[in-house]
């Protein structure tokens, strides 16, 4: 498509816990979007308002179902969003581009398995083995077998699920965390930028409750993602205690999900929900 030209394209608004999305189908491959034009529909005064915009391509890979591409508000292209693969698996299914269970898709950091729960609308997402070695976050130290390291000032865990993530365990979720997160993503270590996980553990270790600062988006109502960095981190320092079944429950502001560890995958159960259907001119 010439982007000096204008077209109307069909989208779909979801979101996973309050961390919400722009969805458009692209199996045509006949949209073409630039880093401009996604952050004015990200806009949430003069656009459409989302946190990331979720393309559904084609993927060329044998036995794949989909290519899953993913834009940050600021128009940059990010390698995963876990929060957006169950919206993702919503989507395809509900609009009948695909009845597989599970939906395999590629994204730019591999391969993941969505797997949807029809009795109570929830998906899991299979978000693979976390990346603890810096050279493949990127993050620009030597290895540390704990992956905690001093940054600014800060005690933080780093760690990747296909998406670099920094972690920082708190005493009280409820303390601003702007500019903490702004000095840790402005330090010269993550040369790809970083998600900023705060972390509350509860007493009895099986709970913990999280906020996260985004990566070319600011704080979000929640990160499917950073809740697997944070408990893959967490499990690795012996802070957490993962329930049969269930694993850990990680809170948000507007709700909460499963995070369970499995032979070193990580996975996650939680919701996906669709708001509203448009059209919209680019």
């Amino acid at each position: 498509m010439d982007n000096t030209s204008n077209m109307l394209i069909d989208f779909t608004k979801m979101h996973g816990l309050g961390n919400d999305f722009m969805v458009v189908d692209n199996l045509a491959g006949d949209i073409t979007f630039n880093a401009e034009q996604i952050s004015n529909l990200a806009n949430r005064h003069f656009g459409i308002g989302f946190d990331q915009l979720l393309v559904v391509e084609t993927s060329n890979t044998k036995d794949i179902d989909f290519r899953y591409v993913i834009y940050n508000a600021d128009g940059l292209e990010v390698e995963q969003c876990g929060n957006g693969a169950r919206c993702f698996a919503r989507f395809v299914s509900e609009k009948g581009l695909n009845n597989n269970n599970p939906i395999v898709v590629e994204t730019r950091s591999g391969i993941i398995s969505l797997h949807l729960n029809d009795n109570d609308n929830t998906v899991r997402v299979d978000m693979g083995v976390p990346i603890w070695k810096p050279s493949e976050i990127p993050f620009t130290q030597m290895v540390n077998e704990k992956a905690t390291y001093n940054i600014e000032g800060f005690e933080v865990g780093v760690v990747s699920m296909g998406n670099p993530h920094a972690v920082l365990v708190v005493k009280d979720i409820n303390k601003e965390i702007k500019k903490t997160a702004k000095e840790i993503q402005g330090s010269d270590y993550f040369k790809k930028g970083v998600n900023v996980n705060f972390v509350e553990i509860s007493s009895n270790n099986k709970e913990i409750t999280l906020r996260t600062y985004e990566r070319g988006v600011g704080e979000t109502l929640a990160c499917g993602s950073g809740a697997c960095a944070t408990v893959a981190y967490l499990h690795k320092l012996g802070k957490v205690k993962l329930e049969k079944d269930k694993g850990v429950q990680v809170n948000f502001s507007k709700g909460f999900l499963y995070v369970d560890i499995k032979d070193e995958i990580v996975s996650m159960i939680g919701p996906a929900k669709s708001v509203f259907e448009g059209r919209v001119e680019i």
